[in-house]
């Protein structure tokens, strides 16, 4: 393929949610060998945690690298000084940050109840978090959100209740959200309470109780990452109008700000930790040798890739990276290769698009493009895309092998950590970087540009040489010996001294605008975004101020519109409670527990789908019966579980699930619950190339899965254990 199509025909999926390895990384080191035989075509990856912060906040408030506060040192105690009330306005933390960095989460927000701060969650469900720590829970129907915000600003401004001194000192272009609100801008509505129950299914008495409540309280805002509210359809507006509601509350004063209940101090930020500081924030880089990336091109965001196989031809805005400055979502980018020289080959170490992206179903269409020559995955477990691949490389776990790494996110003491290998690899299996090295040292035969490869490939470095690197790296004190830190596996840094002395939040630029501007062109809240209006003034999804959308370019997702009628749900599908993402769908131990799976009439394990009882009777289903959810993308099979956690008119199903695939491709069906695989496939707006895998139309129905068995034999037949779901033979045609 190099020799035909040249090496940007190799196209190399290098990231995703994998374990936290560092010199064994299990995401990109083949781009390391590939960037060593001539480059190859990137992936860009787009802020999928933070779609609706990324593409909406940065321009209000220019907060980098996501769009969420990142200004947060010591919010945990201002809030504890200060606060009457925390709102978790669509999160989880109960579940999302259990998978990255523990549940400091869950203990924070026991504490706030013991300390009298009042939690308030909006979100379509009681999930697992509000079911425990809620004083209150105001459902919302998914993506509907944006609604109910205008109406509480609504209520704000006609009751005079918000902060006019400081939004005259602190924001520029007030006045054209204002009349937008009134009715007064270019849809000529006024957003009033009745208005949004209509749209978003909150009563209109209780969106002025919540309205006034926040008036007469100091509140923060806490999330969680991911879910419906920040990955559906122009999820820029309600991150956007969040940002304005915390600006009418004066935010930055005591006692206001927004914060995260996860990944603490991502991205080697300091700032970005609500919590007390440590001495030092180790980082052992050095020793990473997973992914080669920079911002030349070739690449293609992550969200178009289906579209590069099967169509060839490409425009987008911006490098769509998270960490990237909020300008380059201006730069216009395209991507249209010579006849033949397209996407010919695929090397993935994540090889799990179809239920972690949006439009599954698209994807797997892709990987059946004719001119679509060679797939290679390396990856520990044979599940999802991994079946798509001409030849697999059976890669392992971490604890196979031995590493560094640190722990930075949990919210506790920063620590470096030596990690022994806890058992010798199983099978053929290595580790992901030495299955790259052998792939060079095959290539090494063929001379040329591939010659002396392997050793260049390692970085003349043994694994235990790049591990003493790492710590050397660290910033561990210099007194403690590198035989010492392996002697003794970790190294847990102090807290700061001082660290009572570092301003809480964004209090420097309340007190002092001008002093400690924002990272805006006018180094203030924007109402008004004039670099929006400025080089997208066509855009009428993702405009100056943030508005309520009926529908914009393949997107039809409301209710009551034409779509609507025949496919009445939104599907909240938030991070799974029970895995990360696709990892951990076959453990054992989870499975056994009733709101992990739901055990079906014909004894399969299916995903479960929570349904309102309300919702139910309508269409018959009980708790135990097996339904698909589906719209005219496909459809996906789900244990039903009748509850009054989802709110009448949504239905709940976590994505993840690993794909069990009944009929394959568009229009085509899953046992597994891969709701991913009927998500829609155009991103969140015109000029945002983000995911949209929540908050998104379907109907359910209940079905008779003995009739589909029959109708199905192959794919009802096929090897299957209840206590971990699919197995590998499930999928092998010959060998053992």
């Amino acid at each position: 393929i190099q020799d035909e199509c040249g090496p940007f025909s190799i196209y190399a999926q290098s990231d995703g949610h994998g374990e936290t390895k560092t010199v064994h990384a299990a995401h990109g080191c083949q781009t390391n060998l590939l960037a060593l035989t001539g480059g190859f075509l990137k992936q860009a990856r787009q802020p999928d945690s933070w779609e609706g912060w990324y593409w909406g906040a940065k321009h209000v408030w220019g907060m980098d690298p996501v769009g969420m506060q990142t200004i947060t040192n010591n919010v945990i105690k201002d809030i504890a000084e200060h606060t009457d009330a925390v709102f978790m306005w669509g999160g989880d933390p109960e579940t999302t940050p259990w998978g990255w960095g523990g549940q400091m989460s869950s203990l924070i927000s026991y504490w706030f109840t013991d300390i009298g701060v009042k939690q308030v969650y909006v979100c379509p469900d009681l999930n697992y978090g509000a079911a425990i720590h809620a004083d209150k829970w105001i459902p919302v129907l998914p993506n509907t959100d944006v609604a109910l915000q205008l109406a509480i600003a609504h209520v704000w401004l006609t009751e005079g209740t918000y902060e006019k001194d400081y939004i005259a000192t602190h924001s520029v272009g007030f006045d054209k959200f204002e009349d937008y609100v009134m009715g007064r801008g270019e849809d000529g509505v006024e957003k009033t309470p009745a208005w949004a129950a209509e749209k978003c299914g909150v009563p209109d008495y209780r969106i002025k109780a919540l309205a006034r409540y926040w008036a007469s309280k100091k509140v923060s805002v806490a999330h969680c990452n991911g879910g419906g509210y920040i990955r559906a359809a122009f999820s820029h507006e309600p991150a956007r109008m969040e940002i304005y509601l915390l600006g009418m509350r004066g935010v930055g004063q005591p006692g206001v700000n927004q914060f995260q209940m996860i990944e603490w101090q991502l991205m080697d930020m300091p700032t970005w930790n609500p919590l007390p500081s440590c001495s030092v924030l180790p980082s052992v880089e050095g020793a990473y040798r997973g992914a080669t990336m920079d911002l030349s091109e070739p690449f293609i965001p992550k969200t178009l890739i289906p579209k590069a196989i099967t169509e060839k031809k490409l425009e987008w805005h911006g490098h769509v990276i998270a960490g990237i400055a909020t300008v380059d979502q201006f730069i216009p980018f395209e991507w249209e290769p010579e006849e033949g020289k397209g996407v010919r080959m695929i090397w993935s170490d994540a090889p799990c698009w179809s239920n972690c992206w949006q439009g599954g179903n698209v994807f797997q269409e892709a990987m059946r493009d004719p001119e679509l020559d060679f797939i290679l995955v390396q990856h520990p477990w044979f599940e999802n895309d991994t079946k798509f691949a001409d030849i697999i490389l059976p890669t392992n776990t971490k604890f196979e092998t031995a590493d560094i790494g640190t722990d930075n996110d949990s919210g506790q003491w920063n620590v470096v950590f030596y990690e022994k290998q806890a058992i010798k690899p199983i099978g053929e299996s290595v580790s992901d970087k030495e299955a790259v090295g052998i792939v060079a040292k095959k290539l090494e035969s063929y001379g040329g540009i591939y010659e002396g490869i392997y050793d260049k490939y390692l970085g003349g470095k043994t694994d235990e040489e790049w591990i003493r690197v790492g710590f050397e790296s660290s910033g561990a004190p210099e007194d403690l010996s590198f035989d010492e830190f392996v002697e003794r596996q970790y190294y847990a840094f102090p807290t700061r001294e001082d660290w009572k002395e570092i301003p809480a939040g964004l209090i420097e630029f309340y007190e002092d605008p001008e002093g400690h501007p924002l990272r805006t062109p006018s180094g203030k809240l924007e109402y008004y975004s004039t670099t929006l209006a400025s080089y997208f003034p066509d855009d009428k999804e993702r405009g100056p101020i943030p508005h309520w959308i009926d529908e914009g370019a393949g997107h039809q997702e409301r209710q009551y519109l034409e779509r609507g009628r025949k496919y009445p749900f939104l599907l909240v599908s938030n991070h799974p409670h029970f895995r990360v993402h696709a990892q951990h769908d076959d453990v054992t131990w989870f499975r056994e527990i009733e709101t992990c799976k739901v055990k079906g009439p014909d004894g399969y394990l299916y995903e479960p789908l929570w349904v309102n009882p309300i919702d139910a009777g309508k269409l018959g289903l009980e708790t135990g019966d097996v339904a698909k959810i589906y719209n005219e993308r496909g459809a996906v099979l789900g244990g039903v579980l009748v509850s009054e956690r989802i709110m009448p008119g949504a239905v709940y199903q976590d994505h993840g699930a690993r794909c069990d695939t009944i009929v394959l491709g568009e229009g085509g069906l899953d046992r597994g619950g891969a709701n991913n695989l009927i998500a829609p496939t155009p991103t969140t707006s015109k000029n945002a190339a983000g995911e949209v895998t929540s908050g998104f139309l379907v109907n359910v129905e209940k079905v008779d899965v003995f009739k589909l068995a029959q109708e199905y034999p192959e794919a009802f037949e096929r090897a299957y254990d209840p206590a971990c779901g699919l197995v590998a033979t499930a999928r092998i045609v010959e060998g053992e």
